[in-house]
């Protein structure tokens, strides 16, 4: 399977006798949102998951981990300068996707090594890194597979217009929880 978690998505939406736009509708997005989920062009971020569980009346984990192979478990990378901040982030996100690899760096370089030899589905980075920014990397990241779903974790609401011109997928305020 190319699209796993699209392919699941899809299945189920259509099991339960939705259509794409019936489920955009009650989700408040736009169709080419649902569209893009099931072809693979991005990821629902975790706050969509958790509304795709509760309408289709399914587990989170479920959506996900149905459509996994046992060998394939994607990888998940979070990029903050401050250690602190990936000490208290990663275990919320191994909570949430238990079936995926979570990384967490402080240095921007070393996760853009690590993106170029494996596949990123979904990267959390923050915006200020000191000498790199983290507007800069998720544009190096999208350079290396632009399949990476990208989502802003950061201190700073007025870096929200200037992260969604680099094709990030999400913005979130910290902390995560």
């Amino acid at each position: 399977m190319n699209n796993p978690i699209g392919e699941t998505l899809r299945q189920i939406r259509m099991e339960k006798g939705f259509s794409q736009q019936q489920l955009a509708d009650i989700m408040h997005v736009d169709r080419t949102t649902i569209t893009n989920w099931e072809t693979g062009r991005r990821l629902p971020d975790t706050d969509m998951l958790t509304k795709i569980s509760d309408i289709l009346s399914i587990d989170v984990s479920y959506l996900i981990n149905a459509s996994l192979d046992q060998n394939n478990s994607p990888n998940v990378i979070m990029i903050d300068d401050e250690r602190i901040i990936l000490t208290g982030s990663i275990p919320v996100l191994r909570k949430v996707l238990p079936y995926s690899t979570v990384t967490g760096f402080t240095k921007p370089s070393e996760a853009l090594n690590f993106a170029r030899e494996n596949t990123i589905s979904l990267a959390f980075l923050d915006i200020e890194m000191g000498k790199i920014s983290g507007l800069d990397l998720c544009r190096d990241l999208l350079t290396i597979n632009p399949h990476t779903n990208v989502i802003f974790l950061t201190a700073y609401m007025e870096y929200s217009f200037d992260a969604w011109d680099t094709g990030a997928c999400g913005f979130l305020l910290k902390p995560i929880s």
